[in-house]
């Protein structure tokens, strides 16, 4: 069987290709979309071979909470048409990807020792995105393991610059 993320792709694509006119209500809705399909009652349903694809792609449509235009009706019918609702966080994975490229972009994981004031992330934030490049999209959480200081994760790039990680180079330097 095809990978997830295979067959996510071309849905990501088209549905991207879509929502240019209007990114940012689109990008609330395929996270709702993505959300809802997660549910467990939701993933009963559209495992139940004995419920039409219509009746699926109706009780899908009527669980979520924002308005659903023409398109957004159509994306989910052929989703449940062809039995891909389950692959729907996957799409919204590969849609927020899209979407980041787009607008020249990227999602930041700020890990801190300590909870940041919101000065402290802007902050840091507009000296990341001077380091990276390009605009970023914070995301902070408290990890009282690292002891000291802050872990970003940028993509594939790591900048770990916590008390933590100083004190794994230094017992490697110690013990090498």
């Amino acid at each position: 069987m095809a990978e997830i993320a295979t067959i996510a792709r071309p849905y990501a694509e088209a549905l991207f290709r879509v929502a240019k006119t209007n990114l940012s209500a689109w990008a609330e809705l395929v996270e709702e979309m993505s959300q809802a399909a997660q549910h467990a009652d939701v993933k009963a349903l559209v495992q139940n071979p004995k419920v039409p694809a219509t009746m699926v792609a109706d009780t899908f449509l009527s669980v979520l909470k924002s308005p659903v235009n023409q398109e957004a009706k159509n994306f989910i019918n052929t989703l449940a048409s062809n039995h891909r609702l389950l692959v729907l966080p996957e799409i919204a994975a590969q849609f927020h990807a899209l979407k980041n490229a787009h607008e020249g972009a990227a999602d930041a994981v700020i890990s801190s020792a300590f909870a940041l004031s919101d000065a402290q992330v802007s902050t840091l934030c507009a000296t990341l995105e001077a380091r990276f490049g390009r605009k970023l999209n914070p995301s902070v959480t408290v990890d009282a393991a690292l002891i000291g200081g802050v872990r970003v994760v940028v993509g594939d790039e790591v900048l770990d610059t916590s008390v933590r990680a100083k004190l794994q180079k230094m017992q490697l330097a110690l013990t090498a």
